[in-house]
């Protein structure tokens, strides 16, 4: 990370950190430090591991942007943990159509995907491979023998990082394998429904933020997690209630985002750089500086932190056409993704969040082959907001933000549309609107299902939440909303109603008894 330049390998070996998911050869970084005895012999050595877990979220291992990566047999670009939530929960809606034919890319663009699908394996690796870290971490802070002057706020730390994965693992697959610090390293993992993992985040994202020592917004360390980010976690969990056990909770959802509007973050309404807009600046290569808006992020750095996924993948994926890659401060594009025309025509002229390119590209997406078919996005670039290229043309500099407090308005201003206590309607319509002013909009008068989502739509695209807020409105598999390529054909189709998750991938199904496969895909 910027902030640890240089990591000493996560110290997550064989004997230590047994996966989730038994079926992944989880690689040894260090030989010589292959049990906890070892490995743990000073409070440098908890700092390095809880790095490395960091990391985890950052690269695809701890030696550059593809080589030894932390989970054997699959792709260290491809695997990478923020590029595969994009698989899921961006490429598999309207939002953009990739052409490149590697495993599971079309399948999950067309939704047409399977228990076999590739694609979706490696990410539930992934995601349970971080779990499993967090575990550990856990664990052994927990009977460290030494001094660690840091370590109720490092547990808090590994905890609220469990909470965030576990939480992706709730929303995308829904019944999994599960397991904590107080599991036996190398027994099979039970299964959890969705409904009982729902109950234990929300009781340990509770205790996280009213009696951990996680950090408070002003004592937090740049890049890593802290009680506002923990209640974002605990106000999405809330926001898509409904989805996840039956029961809508817009009052507690309010209550939680209430509570993070006190934390001091604000809207990024001032250009620093007097060359982008506010807006631009939250996604450019020193986006590290604005932490008015952005309440926890993934790093990247074009020297230190390199990765084939996270922005990497952001910036070169969807470059390509006659776009020139230097004026957004990479070497060269991928020809990979591009918008929807569905997507495309939400934003009106005059907003400054429809950051496209149309020079040379059609709106209409005959092949999903062909770069020039379909929009260009440039929302995040490797140039600074004073217009400057990034460390290396390589790699970028961007950050990736998980949370910002944009997100936190539109929540609120959802909550008001459904009838929460907490927030009035006219609340809800002056925080909708705040976001829509720093956008160069005029004002909405109404509040209603379709304002949301497409207000939702224009602000977080590229920022994982796409699919889950089509789902929350039934929008996501149904007719009542489609788009090019939904279904795997051109005009689009509505496709069953299983597909609001994900399955569990066979491989993990064959090593694990206790499992059960998610609804329709036993076929």
């Amino acid at each position: 990370m910027k902030t640890i330049k240089y990591i000493l390998a996560s110290l997550a070996l064989t004997a230590s950190l047994a996966s989730c998911v038994k079926s992944l050869d989880v690689t040894p970084i260090d030989p010589n430090k292959n049990t906890a005895d070892k490995a743990f012999t000073k409070a440098e050595d908890y700092n390095a591991f809880l790095a490395g877990i960091y990391t985890g979220y950052a690269t695809s291992g701890y030696y550059g942007p593809d080589g030894d990566p932390s989970i054997s047999g699959l792709d260290g670009g491809m695997s990478q943990y923020i590029r595969g939530m994009f698989h899921l929960t961006e490429l598999s809606t309207d939002v953009y159509v990739c052409g490149w034919n590697d495993e599971g890319v079309p399948d999950v663009c067309q939704m047409n995907w399977d228990a076999s699908t590739g694609l979706i394996y490696s990410i539930y690796s992934r995601l349970f491979f971080q779990i499993a870290q967090c575990n550990e971490f856990i664990r052994q802070a927990n009977n460290a023998t030494i001094d660690l002057p840091n370590k109720a706020e490092w547990i808090a730390e590994a905890r609220a990082l469990r909470a965030w994965s576990y939480y992706h693992a709730l929303d995308n697959f829904g019944n999994v394998p599960f397991a904590d610090e107080s599991s036996l390293v190398g027994q099979t993992p039970g299964r959890i429904t969705r409904a009982a993992l729902y109950e234990w985040l929300e009781k340990e994202l509770t205790d996280i933020i009213d009696n951990s020592a996680l950090a408070e917004r002003a004592a937090t360390e740049y890049g890593r997690i802290n009680k506002t980010a923990a209640k974002m976690i605990l106000a999405k969990l809330y926001l898509n209630a409904k989805v996840y056990v039956g029961t809508p909770q817009w009052d507690k959802c309010a209550t939680v985002l209430k509570d993070i509007m006190d934390d001091g973050y604000s809207l990024h309404t001032t250009s620093v750089g007097g060359i982008y807009s506010p807006y631009q600046e939250l996604f450019l290569a020193d986006n590290d500086q604005r932490t008015d808006e952005i309440i926890f992020s993934i790093e990247q750095d074009g020297i230190d932190t390199q990765s084939y996924g996270v922005t990497d993948y952001l910036i070169f994926a969807f470059t390509g056409g006659n776009m020139n890659a230097a004026d957004l401060g990479i070497s060269s594009g991928w020809s990979g993704c591009r918008a929807t025309p569905e997507f495309y025509h939400k934003f009106s002229a005059g907003d400054d969040r429809a950051i496209f390119w149309t020079s040379g590209q059609t709106e209409d997406v005959t092949d999903m082959t062909e770069f020039t078919n379909g929009i260009g996005i440039q929302k995040y670039k490797n140039i600074t907001s004073a217009g400057n290229p990034g460390s290396a043309a390589g790699h970028p500099d961007t950050d990736f933000p998980v949370f910002r407090y944009a997100d936190v308005l539109l929540m609120a201003a959802e909550c008001a549309m459904n009838g929460s206590t907490v927030f009035t309607a006219a609340d809800g319509l002056n925080y909708l609107n705040e976001v829509r002013a720093r956008a160069g909009l005029d004002p909405e008068s109404t509040l209603s299902v379709d304002t949301i989502l497409d207000e939702r739509a224009r602000e977080l695209y590229l920022e994982l939440w796409r699919r889950q807020d089509l789902i929350r409105y039934d929008y996501f598999t149904t007719d009542k909303y489609v788009w090019q390529w939904k279904g795997g054909t051109h005009d689009g189709q509505a496709v069953e109603s299983y597909k609001n998750l994900f399955p569990i991938p066979v491989s993990d199904m064959m090593v694990n008894p206790n499992l059960e496969q998610n609804e329709g895909y036993n076929k």
